[in-house]
């Protein structure tokens, strides 16, 4: 596995900011990030929209979006990777990357999907793109492996895209 100072790393070297916008690890993806020294250099910050509600009006996830899927959806994620990437601004340029985390950790179904249902969205200019995964485990599990998972997708993205 990836680790947070390895990825930390890879953005500092090409120069690169990450916003993050957290439903089900509330706040868990950004701290570890921010746990390795020198994360202030790429990570502009996190949002936890742990609400419904607060992913359309901080995020700007389509409230049409929202009210018929719900919000765990593969759109929801993306759209909230799209928006926490535009919002969190610096010095009147977005983040590089918006990662979003949404599902569900249980211990009881939301929306009519399992615990364990989560979306991990990635933005980049040009580029949206959700991973689905389906998580075991207890509560803490889902949501530990769902930072995983989410760094994992953003070493992907820097791999695929390394010059």
């Amino acid at each position: 596995m990836t680790t947070a100072a390895d990825l930390v790393a890879e953005l500092t070297s090409r120069g690169l900011t990450v916003a993050v916008a957290e439903s089900l690890t509330g706040g868990a993806l950004v701290a570890e990030l921010v746990s390795v020294p020198g994360a202030s250099a790429v990570v502009l910050g996190g949002v936890v929209a742990y609400q419904t509600e607060l992913k359309h009006t901080l995020l700007g996830v389509d409230a049409g979006l929202l009210a018929r899927h719900g919000p765990v959806h593969p759109d929801v994620a993306a759209s909230m990777a799209v928006g926490v990437r535009d919002r969190l601004t610096t010095g009147g340029h977005p983040a590089d990357i918006g990662l979003a985390t949404t599902g569900v950790a249980g211990p009881d179904p939301q929306g009519g999907h399992a615990p364990g249902t989560v979306f991990v969205g990635l933005a980049v200019p040009g580029d949206v793109r959700v991973a689905e995964l389906t998580l075991a485990g207890d509560r803490q599990a889902i949501r530990n492996a769902t930072v995983s998972e989410s760094l994992t997708a953003l070493d992907r993205w820097l791999v695929e895209t390394r010059e």
